[in-house]
């Protein structure tokens, strides 16, 4: 038996701040010497996608597409094409509860600029008209979007980060780096291989963990209201907004998802934390692969219930943490 040392069995990290966050690569530095240049490569495959997903950079390219698509149809390259399609076949499988549309209510409501307000009722009314996900017109045959109307605009805030932990994974599998953790920013993890542990943290206590997970070859993602809010009149408002009904979303505090891909992983954490425990149960039993670990407000309480659905008993151990 060959033994290894504390050092040689520490993984090594290589991590850049990009999309406004810090992602991060993890691997065993003895088991793929060639990890280091596998992970800046699958970095570097993150920045092209900013330049490609953000809205906050006036040259990318979902930037050119708000601002054309309501003239003419706009051609895509297959990557994107392929997302598009993807998040509305999440929208309707999830019955809207989350768009890649929504940006108008985003701004409405003042969190595209960090300072929450509560809307008039002519401009709620006009942002409600110009989020649907069905009015976007997607043209598999010319690989193409055109929106039916002005004011419709693409958002991938709901799903950015998954989708490029996905895609720059490739650069890792194509340098034979098979098994690794590529997490972005707090909320997302993709984990390529068996066994791999994930905390997911207390939405109370900072530094103490509610639980964690064992994720094979899957994602995690979590979707929360503790950090992006603002309150008005002794009412708290959450960055998380029901496309539905242009409101931002109550009753829930926090919301996990496991998934077999990063970009599912965090398409559903936005759409449980709209959906609520009852039709995230739903989702979970029609959708296997899916599971979800949700923390519910008892205000009378000022504490909260844990809710789970869809995991395996051996996915999932509570820490002594849990309790509010």
């Amino acid at each position: 038996m060959t033994w290894r040392t504390p050092e040689e069995l520490a993984l090594l990290t290589v991590s850049r701040k990009v999309m406004n966050d810090e992602f991060e690569a993890a691997f065993s530095r003895l088991d793929f010497p060639q990890g280091t240049q596998a992970a800046l490569d699958a970095l570097d495959e993150v920045e092209r996608l900013e330049q490609v997903l953000s809205v906050f950079r006036f040259d990318s390219r979902v930037q050119y597409i708000n601002l054309t698509a309501h003239e003419i149809p706009v051609r895509l390259d297959e990557e994107l094409f392929n997302l598009i399609t993807l998040c509305v076949e999440f929208a309707e499988k999830t019955g809207g509860a989350v768009d890649i549309t929504s940006s108008p209510l985003w701004k409405a409501w003042g969190f595209s600029k960090r300072k929450g307000q509560i809307p008039t009722a002519s401009a709620l009314e006009t942002a409600l008209a110009n989020t649907d996900y069905r009015l976007l017109e997607l043209n598999s045959e010319t690989r193409t979007i055109r929106f039916k109307k002005k004011g419709v605009e693409l958002n991938f805030g709901c799903v950015g980060k998954g989708f490029a932990l996905d895609i720059a994974a490739r650069k890792l599998w194509e340098q034979q780096v098979d098994r690794f953790l590529f997490q972005g920013g707090l909320s997302s993890v993709l984990a390529v291989g068996s066994g791999w542990k994930i905390g997911v943290a207390h939405p109370m206590r900072p530094g103490k963990r509610l639980a964690e997970l064992i994720l094979n070859n899957e994602a995690v993602a979590t979707s929360g209201s503790q950090k992006q809010f603002f309150r008005y009149n002794g009412r708290r408002y959450s960055h998380l907004i029901d496309p539905r009904t242009g409101l931002p979303a109550e009753g829930v505090i926090s919301v996990t998802v496991i998934a077999p891909t990063a970009t599912q992983a965090e398409l559903l954490s936005t759409a449980f934390f709209i959906l609520g425990a009852e039709q995230t149960e739903e989702y979970c039993k029609k959708y296997s692969g899916i599971a979800a670990l949700m923390t519910i407000p008892i205000p009378q309480k000022a504490g909260f219930e844990i809710r789970s659905f869809g995991f395996d008993k051996e996915q999932i151990r509570f820490t002594d943490d849990r309790k509010d």
